[in-house]
């Protein structure tokens, strides 16, 4: 049986297809290895990927995109709301539930995100088909990539005739992609995944430790995306034809939309050769535009959208308190991590790593999502559900209570909720030499365990011991604290 791995963002779904040891991505009817997660109606047909995307200059209102963003969410949430402002499709409130408004021709009908995303969803599958490994008879093992994963969309992919094996999250897909902690069942590091999408930024740093990733931190911006840079092109687009026309086509919808088109071409060219050639016919009032854009020209365009893609990263590093040093991978994701000015800021950021850039990075996901899928449809004996890995973890933050120089009481998170057991910490306490004695207080969430006076240890069974070593003359004395019955 074949194993597939799908992902599916904001702007593009990717679907991979593991056999034979290795997982390769489909291309999709186009030829295109990356399918537009775009849905237009027209009629009574549906059309789904680059077709409709390159339709929506003449059929915006019926075209949906970025269904993701509301996918699960009610009318009233903050991301529905500001999804039905950007959205030229009408978003109306059906039951407290969003939905699009499509124009049939005859009438109107109410279409729900979840259809959207079943349509987009049947699309993929259609395309793994393609894939002679792929048997139509059987039910495909889908191993499906997100950090926000909704019911509605695993419902929608199951009712497109997907089997639903596991989730996995981006960035764990990510570093699986490239074997990441796999090679070394020894051994601790840190990785970081940075992924630019076609609508968000994300940020996370992991921690890589005997073939397992545990999440330290995530950082999102919402408001730094692929999208972006189209934008800041597509309006360097319309001031030099402006320049040329003497005509302002920055009003104009359907204008700026053919400049969206060409700028999303360019941007693409930009990441592989040196100069674009962007050409619209008839982009306003019957004149055609044309405009050569260097990448010089474009890096200089974007480049405070540059800066503000690479803050996210010393901030993630200073919440999760590691330096540029403490990384060892940093693997890229997304369509926007092609950009060569952006790889080549991130590497000046960490010149002692090697960029993982060698996978296409907007199908680094899916393909260590099939990766995944494939070690579990490779056993025969695996039933759905069964051989999870389960990990004990602690289940509130352990932490020690200080008084610092003004007698304020400070508060050191040493086990934080999540951590895997068994776990091991060390902790130095400062003070004067002439104590004689020295009073521990250990608390969880807040709650106070004990008052022992240091090397903490939590086992599997939850309990924790609690080793004190006064490091002049090794003197040590231990307690241990039994875990709550």
């Amino acid at each position: 049986m074949a194993a597939i791995g799908v992902h599916f963002g904001y702007t593009c779904a990717c679907v991979a297809v593991f056999k034979d040891g290795r997982a390769d991505v489909v291309a999709n009817d186009a030829g295109d290895r990356v399918t537009p997660a775009v849905v237009a109606f027209r009629d009574t047909e549906q059309i789904v990927g680059i077709a409709a995307k390159h339709g929506r200059i003449r059929n915006a209102t019926n075209t949906v995109v970025k269904v993701k963003q509301i996918l699960g969410r009610s009318f009233d949430d903050p991301e529905a709301q500001a999804h039905q402002t950007d959205s030229k499709c009408p978003v109306v409130n059906k039951g407290d539930m969003p939905q699009y408004e499509i124009d049939t021709g005859k009438g109107t009908k109410h279409v729900s995100p979840e259809e959207i995303a079943k349509l987009v969803f049947h699309k993929m599958k259609g395309e793994t088909y393609r894939d002679r490994s792929v048997q139509r008879s059987s039910s495909p093992a889908w191993w499906t990539t997100d950090l926000l994963f909704s019911l509605q969309k695993r419902f929608a992919a199951e009712e497109a005739g997907f089997n639903v094996l596991r989730l996995i999250h981006e960035p764990s897909a990510a570093l699986l992609a490239y074997g990441i902690g796999q090679d070394s069942p020894f051994g601790k590091s840190h990785a970081l995944v940075y992924k630019l999408g076609g609508t968000s930024l994300s940020v996370t740093a992991l921690e890589v430790n005997s073939g397992m990733y545990r999440v330290l931190s995530t950082l999102t911006d919402h408001s730094t995306g692929g999208e972006s840079f189209t934008q800041a092109l597509a309006q360097h687009l319309a001031s030099e034809f402006k320049k040329s026309f003497k005509q302002d086509v920055t009003g104009n919808p359907r204008a700026m939309l053919k400049l969206m088109n060409s700028a999303d071409v360019a941007k693409h060219t930009l990441s592989t050769l040196g100069s674009a050639n962007c050409f619209v016919d008839s982009l306003y009032d019957g004149m055609d535009f044309e405009c050569n854009v260097s990448r010089a020209r474009f890096e200089l365009i974007c480049s405070s959208l540059f800066n503000k893609s690479i803050q996210p990263i010393r901030a993630l590093l200073e919440e999760v308190s590691l330096s540029t040093s403490d990384i060892s991978k940093v693997v890229l994701c997304g369509g926007s991590a092609r950009i060569p000015r952006l790889q080549q800021m991130i590497q000046d950021l960490f010149p002692d790593v090697e960029l993982h850039s060698s996978i296409p990075p907007d199908e680094v996901i899916p393909v260590g999502a099939a990766m995944q899928a494939g070690i579990l449809v490779g056993r025969e004996d695996l039933a759905l559900g069964e051989d999870s890995v389960t990990v004990d973890c602690c289940a509130k933050d352990i932490l020690v209570k200080e008084v610092d120089d003004s007698g304020l009481d400070v508060f050191t998170v040493l086990f934080p909720s999540g951590t895997p057991l068994p776990a091991r910490r060390q902790h130095t306490l400062h003070g004067p030499g002439s104590l004689a004695s020295i009073c521990l207080e250990l608390y969880q969430a807040q709650q106070c365990l004990a008052q022992v006076g240091t090397t903490h240890a939590l086992t599997m069974d939850g309990s924790l011991h609690v080793t004190c070593t006064e490091q002049h003359s090794g003197r040590s004395e231990a307690v241990t604290i039994a875990a709550a019955s």
